[in-house]
């Protein structure tokens, strides 16, 4: 009688599959409502051939009329404005981490533990992030009419959501265990929010800060395309006049305060943090 070995009974090799037939359909499910949504998105833009041929012919048009820059133009038309649109981001970034700070705070359920407060105030940030900042300025020019004002609210109800987010999930990640040594030393809540919070949170809360007036830099210089103040309408009345010259002096100031206010905030945030 013939024993049986071990490689008789071992049958057919195993095959080893990334995924699963269940994750495979998931995958080619995903696949195929990414490209019907371009493919719908396609069909809902409407690209005009004829211009869209024309497009390099009339870019190059456009830089030809661009150049040479009208440097002359800088000290009347364009130095008062861009201080302006810096005002502004500076004053709107401001103004938002004092509304910003109480409903962060509100926001962190292991600080203002109530379900019903951490709701409403993240009903307000989000609020706040919905709504574009060329909207809050709209909204803004129409109540307080065209200048600075309206521009430096927008930024600053623009910039609420932001900074009240991010600094309330940094308050919810921070360790408990300070806060619970101050709590059983007897310490009141501005204490432990003083002693305990803040020491965790301070690195982040100044992130935050640098980062939002980076981005309120960027912002504010195209506030002025709705009437909001700064930079941006000097360069919309540019462009309505056709002063392409002018239009390129505007554009690479825009570009030089972008970039000096990007190196301004990188040594900062070496300094502080």
């Amino acid at each position: 009688m013939n024993a049986v070995t071990p490689a008789d009974t071992r049958g057919p090799p195993r095959q080893w599959h990334r995924f699963t037939p269940a994750q495979r359909l998931a995958r080619f499910t995903v696949y195929l409502v990414v490209v019907a949504a371009v493919l719908q998105s396609a069909r809902t833009v409407q690209v005009i051939p004829e211009f869209l041929l024309d497009a390099p012919e009339q870019m190059q048009d456009l830089l030809k009329r661009m150049w040479p820059i009208a440097w002359s133009h800088y000290p009347q038309g364009v130095h008062d404005a861009l201080v302006d649109t810096l005002h502004i981001a500076t004053l709107g970034t401001l103004l938002a981490v004092l509304m910003a700070l109480p409903i962060g705070l509100a926001a962190a359920h292991n600080v203002v533990p109530n379900k019903a407060v951490n709701l409403l105030a993240r009903l307000l940030l989000v609020s706040s992030r919905s709504v574009n900042s060329l909207v809050w300025a709209l909204l803004f020019v129409a109540v307080f009419g065209p200048g600075a004002l309206a521009g430096t609210l927008a930024i600053a109800f623009r910039s609420i959501g932001f900074i009240g987010k991010l600094l309330g999930e940094a308050l919810e990640e921070s360790a408990p265990g300070p806060i619970e040594a101050l709590q059983a030393a007897g310490a009141p809540w501005l204490s432990r929010l003083a002693f305990g919070w803040w020491p965790q949170v301070k690195p982040a809360f100044w992130s935050i800060l640098l980062f939002r007036w980076d981005i309120n830099v960027r912002e504010s210089a195209v506030l002025g395309l709705v009437g909001a103040g700064g930079i941006g309408m000097a360069l919309d009345s540019a462009m309505n006049l056709f002063q392409w010259d002018r239009v390129a002096m505007v554009l690479f100031s825009i570009f030089s305060v972008v970039v000096l206010a990007e190196v301004v905030v990188t040594q900062l945030r070496k300094r502080i943090l």
